[in-house]
């Protein structure tokens, strides 16, 4: 069974940077897909970005696009999400979730990855 765990979620000005890290512990993921997910208070979680489980294929939502980026690194069982340019309305609890599907398949519905980390606040302060 593989754990997730986020880090480096915290208040920043918009504008600025920030820079999320997803680690598995447990048993490897680097077979995996990885995405990333946000979700604000009173809203539904909803779709940031994912990576396919050799790293060559990336998405992202619209409203992230060109200023986020995803990256793995296999040797370190880590997936990262680069924040940048953040804005107000970035502000949310971000996860990061593994699906087993070997595919190479980018789901970008959180109905498809098995498990998940806790996450990790991000605030935007404007």
């Amino acid at each position: 069974q593989v754990q997730l765990v986020e880090s480096g979620g915290g208040l920043v000005q918009a504008g600025g940077s920030l820079s999320l890290s997803c680690v598995a512990s447990g048993r490897s993921f680097n077979y995996h897909g990885v995405g990333w997910f946000r979700q604000a208070p009173g809203k539904e979680r909803e779709f940031v970005a994912a990576i396919t489980w050799d790293g060559r294929e990336t998405t992202y939502a619209d409203s992230v696009k060109a200023r986020f980026i995803i990256s793995r690194d296999s040797a370190r069982n880590t997936v990262n999400l680069q924040m940048n340019s953040l804005k107000p309305e970035d502000t949310a609890v971000y996860y990061c979730a593994g699906e087993v599907d070997a595919s190479g398949y980018l789901y970008r519905s959180a109905r498809y990855y098995d498990y998940w980390g806790r996450g990790t606040q991000v605030t935007v302060s404007s």
